[in-house]
């Protein structure tokens, strides 16, 4: 099997609810995965508009998740660090953790790419997207996406 990502709030294409949007309580969506390649030694998600305006936007970037993990609960607190020392980065609104979807206009996508690595990063907490992207080069073993979508109510 290959590495699959899920989450119990919304299927693969379908709308993310309002609880993890701007519009709602903006938590970050739980998410879960299974069957990761031998060799994982880490785990890293970033998730994106690619339908922003000025071009994608980084809603969240979190690296070091450790190999024997299967997920993340909803509402991941804006920590640095987490209790399981994944590392959280920056998002594109410069702050640390989950930002929500909030599109301005029209229906945009949301995709949420987790990483298997076979290596931990060990990158500084608050590492934007592209600092882990060039740290990731070489060390992704698998690759699973998960991709909702979020139109405003106006």
């Amino acid at each position: 099997m290959a590495l699959q990502l899920t989450s119990t709030a919304f299927r693969d294409g379908a709308p993310i609810p309002a609880r993890y949007t701007c519009d709602g309580e903006d938590l970050s969506p739980p998410l879960a995965w299974r069957d990761p390649p031998a060799g994982t030694r880490s785990f890293a998600l970033i998730a994106d508009d690619p339908d922003a305006p000025a071009g994608t936007w980084v809603h969240w970037v979190i690296t070091d998740i450790p190999a024997t993990a299967t997920g993340l609960p909803e509402g991941i607190p804006p920590d640095r660090t987490l209790a399981d020392g994944s590392r959280q980065g920056t998002n594109s609104w410069r702050r640390i953790g989950y930002g929500g979807p909030c599109p301005p206009s029209g229906t945009h996508r949301y995709f949420f790419r987790l990483y298997a690595l076979d290596a931990a990063l060990n990158l500084a907490p608050g590492a934007a997207r592209g600092d882990v992207e060039r740290a990731m080069k070489g060390h992704i073993l698998a690759e699973a996406v998960l991709m909702g979508t979020y139109q405003r109510r106006r």
